[in-house]
């Protein structure tokens, strides 16, 4: 195997992979069946960052077909039905405690229910951008309606930022439902819940975290400052 570029999903940096890094097996159903030959690929990666080097396990689902060359058997994957992140499970991103808990527990649930009901993953994540409007901007219109909410940030939001709530509003199923109450389960394509999933982890990065950062630079700015000043 080569090395390959991986992004750990515990510490979430960037890392290269070599083979000591990483194994993988296969178990391939061979029993007449109604869904034809499967194999199940399960790899174990292993993050090389010392801080960390927790164990992250993936699984491959795969329609597969038994080929003879020069009297050896290869198994030829001709179709993906599944990939599942088991350790840790599911695709949640780690998120610092400053982002209130229960946005977090919201956009955790959701990537964790997504292929199984992605009409509950979105319900989640309109609650949680919706929790996300109330706290950061400190935005309640009273009317429960999270659209109501979405324009009452229209003039406090960056035009590309606005444009991608917005946009959200003409994809299918959410964007016929968006407006009303975000407690609402409505009928959602697994691709509709993973670009709201999606939302939420830049909302999450543009907001929280980059007030965050801008704070620090601040708080070292001003205490560089007085050190100086101290000195004179």
């Amino acid at each position: 195997m080569s090395r390959i570029n991986w992004q750990c999903p515990h510490c979430e940096r960037h890392v290269s992979l070599g083979d000591s890094d990483r194994t993988a097996g296969r178990h391939t159903l061979k029993i007449e069946n109604a869904d034809g030959r499967l194999s199940l690929l399960t790899t174990f990666y292993v993050c090389p960052n010392a801080e960390c080097r927790r164990p992250t396990l993936m699984a491959v689902l795969q329609e597969t077909q038994e080929l003879m060359f020069e009297r050896s058997v290869h198994e030829r994957v001709l179709k993906t039905r599944c990939e599942w992140r088991l350790v840790p499970f599911g695709s949640a991103k780690t998120y610092p405690d400053y982002i209130p808990v229960s946005l977090r527990n919201d956009y955790t649930e959701a990537c964790h229910i997504a292929d199984l009901s992605p009409k509950a993953a979105a319900t989640l994540c309109r609650r949680c951008l919706q929790g996300m409007i109330r706290d950061f901007w400190g935005i309640d219109t009273k009317s429960r309606r999270l659209w109501d909410e979405i324009k009452a940030i229209k003039d406090k939001v960056d035009i590309g930022t606005w444009e991608a709530i917005v946009a959200l509003k003409d994809i299918g199923n959410i964007g016929a439902h968006m407006e009303m109450d975000v407690e609402m389960i409505v009928d959602v394509e697994p691709e509709e819940a993973r670009l709201l999933i999606e939302l939420i982890e830049s909302l999450f990065e543009d907001w929280y975290i980059s007030r965050e950062r801008r704070n620090n630079r601040n708080r070292a700015l001003k205490a560089a400052a007085e050190a100086k000043k101290s000195t004179e």
